[in-house]
């Protein structure tokens, strides 16, 4: 259901066997964070956090100077950084990152100092399991969705493990869609801006078999239109939604639903996608994953 100017449109559909008759429906999850009493507040900064299936998500409006730090991490996670740089220290290394960039940041100890304050997101998948009491949401996933793969990482890179970052000023290519990073973990699309309302009469309803979508506001605001599909099961069905929200926030659509969102705001609005794991269909595609040539694609991909 993509517009034929959208790149997606030449996307090749692929899930695990297709959807199941019954069973599939769940409610979409919303970390509201300008609205949310933060989980952890101090002279760092304050930080709300959000789950989805297969990962957290940790939003901080960080302090100058603030530190945050991980002990012991199980496996690789996430830091995007909007506006300004931070700092971060790995296995006795230092990197300063600058601002407007993503970094991936391997397992064990490590800190990330926001030298200057700033915005941070930080994704972490349900390894991480320290953080899920700390989610707005945390009790989201007692029932069960084995529609959804269970969380498995992608292989390591052959380099080896370091502190790897990327500026996210990318300029835009024709046939390219949006800026697409990934890792053992994620996969991230720091999508380009609409500058002001996204056009009504030119949506790209679709859906997903079989993966969560998080998309995280980090300007402006968005409708998130959701329409659930009817299985033999009525307890499935349910009500059409039309979400408007606020950023910074993250939205969670759970598969199968027919989703699209429309940007809002007269000024900029600003969209990442975050799928964990990293999407077989988008690194298929030749040039769209800007670090394809660190983290190697899995064989069943």
């Amino acid at each position: 259901m993509y517009d034929k100017n959208d790149p997606r449109a030449a996307l090749t559909q692929q899930s695990a066997g297709g959807p199941a008759p019954t069973g599939l429906i769940a409610e979409p999850q919303m970390g509201l964070f300008y609205k949310a009493e933060p989980a952890e507040s101090g002279p760092g900064g304050q930080t709300w956090f959000t789950r989805g299936k297969n990962f957290v998500l940790s939003w901080t409006d960080g302090a100058k100077g603030g530190v945050f730090a991980r002990k012991d991490q199980p496996d690789e996670y996430v830091v995007l950084l909007p506006e300004a740089g931070a700092r971060i220290a790995w296995n006795g290394e230092t990197v300063d990152v600058p601002g407007f960039s993503i970094a991936f940041v391997p397992a064990g100890d490590s800190t990330v100092e926001l030298v200057d304050g700033g915005p941070m997101c930080r994704l972490f998948t349900i390894k991480s399991a320290d953080l899920i009491p700390l989610c707005t949401n945390s009790g989201a996933y007692s029932r069960s969705r084995p529609h959804i793969p269970e969380f498995a990482p992608w292989p390591e890179p052959p380099a080896g493990w370091k502190v790897r970052h990327h500026s996210l000023e990318v300029p835009q290519e024709s046939g390219r869609f949006g800026r697409i990073f990934r890792c053992t973990t994620f996969m991230v699309n720091y999508l380009d801006p609409n500058d002001g309302p996204r056009d009504p009469h030119a949506l790209s309803p679709h859906h997903h078999d079989d993966f969560e979508q998080c998309s995280l506001a980090v300007a402006g605001s968005f409708i998130h239109h959701l329409r659930w599909p009817w299985t033999i099961d009525m307890d499935d069905w349910r009500e059409d939604r039309a979400d408007h929200v606020h950023s910074p926030s993250a939205y969670v659509i759970p598969p199968p639903v027919i989703h699209t969102t429309r940007a809002m705001e007269p000024g900029r609005n600003q969209l990442v996608d975050i799928f964990c794991p990293p999407r077989a269909d988008f690194s298929a595609k030749a040039g769209w994953v800007l670090n394809a040539d660190e983290y190697p694609v899995p064989q069943s991909a």
